[in-house]
């Protein structure tokens, strides 16, 4: 990033302070890019709340910066940094209940109509109707973009979309424009729109899309038929799956109840790689575990399930499925409890008969 935008963007964040709704602002999110970092060091200067999203919603929406208690002035200026926003900042799960009262976003280009154009990877346009779908922001949350005059251009309507974020306010090194754009933002994650590639990329949004899906709504993605009903796309999705799992669920002789013991010799593998999963409530089903599972395409080999420990244990043949179940399970919230998951411990070895308790 040249020098010189790099100042004309920290001079630009500095008319933050002059904007009402950023002073009445308790919390603000602001992307974690170079441009930005003025601005997050003058949110935390003024001692509000601070939102960053994760580098490409790999592990989560957004974290929270925790500056050191007494942080002096440098110290916070760290904190805005790249590096400080990874060493003092905090997860913010689906559950915690976060309200954003301003968002900043960067853009590539921004018309004073209030068009946005981005770096084309959707990433902002994501974060903003993941947050509609967590009810993190409003309709009358103000989204601001800080920018160089010379970003400020002509845009065409009709190079947007649907699911294009707009900005209420610009700020540049000399101005502050108010766009008083009538565009909707976008309400919600627009599931036709969001590919299986994507989804697959970003482990928070098949979380989303679970819930999504339990609450009634179509969350038919891009790239599936859409003549199938949810029921049959499940049932193919079932069928595709037994047919490279055979008997995913359990090993012959079962016991009732939904306890299914681990099969010691399982057809095809020496190592299994074993996922504990963590912090289940008491009401919660055998079932309504299996069904999250097969949403999330990750079927294991064999599930023991401990529900009175309220845990249960996951088998997986191959590792990069196991790791995939780590990466879709983290943070997923089953009967109103976030689920704790990580590898086990104890890992069964070849010709163990069942796998070691969790310590």
């Amino acid at each position: 990033m040249p020098a010189a935008y790099c100042s004309g963007s920290s001079h630009a964040a500095t008319r933050l302070l002059g904007l009402q709704q950023f002073r009445a602002a308790r919390a603000v999110k602001i992307n974690p890019d170079a441009p930005q970092r003025n601005a997050r060091f003058l949110t935390l200067e003024a001692r509000k709340t601070l939102l960053v999203p994760t580098p490409r919603l790999r592990t989560g929406l957004f974290n929270r910066i925790v500056p050191p208690p007494g942080a002096t002035k440098e110290m916070l200026r760290r904190c805005a940094t790249s590096q400080g926003v990874r060493d003092f900042s905090v997860p913010v799960g689906l559950d915690d209940k976060a309200q954003v009262d301003l968002v900043v976003v960067g853009s590539v280009a921004v018309s004073e109509k209030g068009w946005r154009i981005g770096k084309g990877e959707g990433y902002a346009d994501m974060e903003y109707a993941m947050m509609v779908s967590m009810g993190a922001v409003q309709e009358d949350t103000p989204v601001v973009t800080i920018v160089h005059d010379c970003q400020v251009l002509d845009i065409a309507e009709e190079l947007l979309g649907d699911h294009d974020l707009t900005v209420d306010y610009i700020l540049t090194p000399t101005r502050t424009i108010q766009t008083h754009c009538k565009r909707p933002k976008p309400q919600g994650i627009m599931w036709h729109k969001v590919s299986s590639e994507m989804l697959g990329k970003i482990p928070i949004l098949k979380t989303l899309r679970w819930r999504e899906k339990q609450a009634g709504k179509d969350v038919t993605l891009q790239d599936e038929h859409p003549a199938l009903a949810d029921t049959n796309r499940a049932a193919i999705s079932g069928r595709k799956v037994m047919a490279a799992n055979p008997q995913p669920w359990a090993a012959p002789g079962s016991a009732p109840g939904g306890s299914d013991p681990v099969n010691p010799k399982s057809e095809g593998s020496d190592t299994i790689t074993t996922v504990y999963v963590g912090n289940l409530p008491g009401s919660l089903r055998v079932s309504q575990l299996k069904s999250a599972l097969r949403e999330l395409q990750v079927v294991p080999a064999a599930l023991k399930w401990q529900g009175a420990q309220h845990r249960a244990f996951l088998d997986y043949r191959e590792q990069g499925v196991a790791h995939r179940a780590l990466s879709s399970l983290q943070g997923l919230s089953l009967g109103g409890s976030a689920l704790r998951v990580e590898l086990a411990k104890s890992q069964r070895n070849k010709g163990q008969g069942e796998i070691n308790s969790h310590k």
